[in-house]
Formats: structure tokens, C-alpha cells, sequence
């Protein structure tokens, strides 16, 4: 069964770890990130972005196959389906199709706007009892065509959307999406100590988790952070294995061709993906 993501995250923050959020983007990601917190005893948050609910069919089509894996492969560790980067449009259709757990990106809106509709989606959200994820100061780097220069955000601005009530929030602190470039900054922990300070025990959430070093990591969870989002490092894993599998041919030996082999290699990575950063945040044996 699923569950929202404000209790495992609550236990996180009083418990100076992180739940990790790892996106999904068909059945083996879906499958190896479940069965890696199952064997970990970890809550896991799983992610998904409306490209990638659109990609596998529609947001139903996702809630169902997740549901479905969680019962048939009899796992017990605390799991939330969460959109990720959710428009205001498809936080509706997230809730219409079972999702537990949504994030309204709002930061690209006026803050007024974005307190307006975010403060409508939290009533929404507790009726239900699903959890709400908010943003402010745009992550930086692409994701399903949304571009951010990955500006920090206000604190005082985190203040008026922790106030609305939001179960978590995602708060810009230079932080990127996809690979991190050469020149980067590193993380703003002067914003990130500033919005803790104003936002008191509220679960902040760290995206672009993909790169980040483990110091850094570990200084954020100290300073607050509670859910940190992984997207591409398991894509990168996902693909070395597979483009191993084939350089070495081994799709041309028997019916290597299958994609139930052919899929494997990659399906290991991820797992293997997945146990590291958790281990690195802490959330094993959390469930």
C-alpha cells in the first residue's frame, strides 16, 4: 500500500538522515528501486516527472503498476508515488489517479501566484491525506523542457510558502539538474541555513542529487534536508551497463537479444545505484 511521504520524512529530519527520491521511468526502474529498499529496510520515495508519466502511458497506468508491484513482490518498507516537477495541471491529475505524494513547481510563477495555487493544493492535499512538496528559486539545469538557471532561493519567501502548510519544500541553492558542470559553484548552505532558520523543523528537500559530493550531502542533511531527488546518475548507470552488455556482444550469443537479458545488466545498476545513495543518506534499516 502507499503511503505519503510526510511521516517517512518527519522521522528523517528528527532522525538526521534523508529519504532518497529516485525517479522512475518504466517497469525495471520501478522494480529495482523497490526491491533495493525492500533488501535495504528503507522508505523510499518513488519519482515521477509528467514526461515520464506520459512516456509510460499516463499517470493511472504508473499508480497502478506501482501498486501492483508493491503487492506482488510483497513489499513492506514505506513507499510514496510522488509527482515530481508537477504543473498545476498535473498535480490534479495525480490525485485523480492515485498518486499519494505531489510536488507543485510553482517557482517559475510570481510568488504571489505560486502562494495562491499552492495554497489551494494543500487544501486539496489534506482532504485526500496526500503530501505536498513546494519549490521556490527554480533548480537550475533541464528537466522535461523546463530550464532553470539555478538561482537560490528567498528565504523569506520559503517562510510565506512553510506557512501555507506544505508538508516539505524545495528551496533552490544553486543546485542543477543532470550533470553537474566543471565550473559549479557547489551548494549555497548560507541560503540553505538561512531557510532553515525561518522555516524551522519543515522537511527541506535537495534536488539534482546526481553529483553532488558526499560532504556536501551529508552537510545539507545536517542542515535540514530530508528527501534528496536522484534521476540521472541512475540513467547513467542504467546505460553504461547496457552499452557494455552490447559492446561486448553478448546480445548476439544465444537469445541474448531478449530484453529480459538484454535489460538486466542495467537493472543490476540501478540496484546497485540505488544502495549506494542510500547508504550515503543514511536511510538504511529506517523503515
Amino acid at each position: 500500500m502507499l503511503v505519503n511521504a510526510t511521516d517517512m520524512l518527519n522521522k528523517a529530519r528528527e532522525g538526521k538522515y534523508a529519504v532518497g527520491h529516485f525517479n522512475i521511468n518504466n517497469l525495471e526502474w520501478a522494480k529495482s528501486i523497490l526491491l533495493t529498499a525492500q533488501e535495504m529496510n528503507a522508505p523510499v520515495i518513488l519519482g515521477v516527472s509528467e514526461g515520464a508519466g506520459k512516456y509510460m502511458g499516463g499517470f493511472k497506468v504508473v499508480a497502478d503498476m506501482v501498486k501492483a508491484l508493491t503487492d506482488s513482490m510483497e513489499i513492506t518498507v514505506p513507499v510514496a508515488l510522488h509527482l515530481d516537477h508537477g504543473t498545476y495541471e498535473g498535480c490534479y491529475k495525480c490525485v485523480k489517479a492515485g498518486f499519494s505524494s505531489i510536488m507543485f513547481d510553482g517557482s517559475h510563477y510570481p510568488i504571489e501566484e505560486n502562494i495562491e495555487k499552492t495554497k489551494e493544493l494543500v487544501a486539496t492535499c489534506n482532504k485526500l491525506g496526500l503530501s505536498l512538496e513546494a519549490e521556490v528559486g527554480a533548480i537550475g539545469g533541464e528537466e522535461d523542457g523546463v530550464i532553470g538557471m539555478g538561482e537560490c532561493a528567498d528565504p523569506n519567501e520559503c517562510k510565506r510558502i512553510a506557512d501555507l502548510g506544505v508538508d516539505f519544500l524545495a528551496a533552490g541553492i544553486g543546485n542543477i539538474h543532470g550533470k553537474y558542470p566543471a565550473n559549479w559553484k557547489g551548494l549555497s548552505f548560507e541560503t540553505l541555513d538561512a531557510v532553515q532558520a525561518l522555516t524551522g523543523d519543515l522537511p527541506l528537500v535537495l534536488h539534482g542529487g546526481t553529483g553532488i559530493p558526499t560532504d556536501m550531502i551529508k552537510k545539507a542533511i545536517d542542515l535540514g534536508v530530508s528527501k534528496i531527488n536522484v534521476n540521472t546518475e541512475c540513467q547513467l548507470a542504467f546505460a553504461a551497463a547496457t552499452r557494455e552488455y552490447i559492446e561486448a556482444g553478448k546480445d548476439l550469443e544465444g537469445k541474448g537479444f531478449d530484453p529480459r537479458k538484454l535489460l538486466a545488466p542495467g537493472f543490476e545498476a540501478i540496484k546497485a545505484t540505488v544502495k549506494e545513495k542510500m547508504e550515503i543518506f543514511g536511510s538504511i534499516d529506517k523503515a
